[in-house]
């Protein structure tokens, strides 16, 4: 999405609730994984693997998606407490190619931890110099990046839902099935109030899972 649109699109571009429609914004191909062989060492190539959004390459910055903005904090402070502060010099963390950065020292540090390299800057050796090419490109900070209370501006929960329900044709009767499986032994009440929301989102969708709840036996006592 260009950063234009996000101040005049019909759905707040950062509502965590909602998706971007496809058929507004169409996934864009970057690259492509591919899984060539299993873990020969389950704990070295599995347990130990520490993943993190803040993992990023020149170019690509941060968008106000609030759930993304806590991330490239919380997934490198999970990955400190599970791994150590130096987890990213484990095999299976190490970059690829050499990378450069301030952090030194630490419990676990394996390398020449930078040798005698100078610790601070400025410094009279030409040491440790700022890379502007490098920093994150600017984020326009405006309304879209505001705090908002999404209940307090009467958001419509139920359209996107709608949308998909009627999309999956082939599956609405295993969706059905699966709810109410799901939803077995579960107070009465409780099951009303999940048909009445699917209801909202269709009446089609509402009228299905409550016949499948019925076809298991009908609600749950109270």
């Amino acid at each position: 999405m260009p950063e234009a649109d996000a101040q005049t699109y019909r759905i707040h571009p950062f509502d965590i609730t909602k998706v971007w429609p496809k058929s507004d914004y169409p996934l864009i191909e970057v690259g492509e994984i591919e899984l060539n062989r299993n873990p020969e060492n389950f704990f070295a190539d599995v347990e130990q693997a520490a993943f993190s959004p803040a993992n990023i390459v020149p170019g690509i910055g941060f968008s106000p998606d609030r759930l993304l903005q806590g991330r490239p904090f919380s997934y490198g402070d999970a990955a400190r407490h599970r791994l150590g502060v130096n987890h990213h010099q484990i095999p299976v963390n190490r970059p690829r190619n050499p990378v450069n950065s301030y952090h030194r020292d630490g419990l676990g540090r394996v390398d020449g931890n930078h040798g005698g390299t100078l610790a601070y800057k400025p410094n009279s050796y030409g040491k440790w110099q700022e890379q502007p090419a490098f920093r994150q490109p600017p984020l326009p900070v405006g309304a879209v990046a505001d705090n908002r209370d999404y209940r307090a501006e009467g958001s419509d929960y139920y359209s996107q839902p709608g949308e998909l329900f009627r999309r999956m044709t082939p599956q609405q009767q295993a969706l059905f099935d699966n709810t109410a499986r799901a939803m077995a032994g579960v107070p009465r009440e409780i099951q009303q109030r999940h048909i009445d929301n699917c209801t909202k989102a269709d009446p089609s969708y509402g009228e299905g899972v409550a016949k499948a709840i019925d076809a298991l036996g009908g609600p749950a006592g109270p």
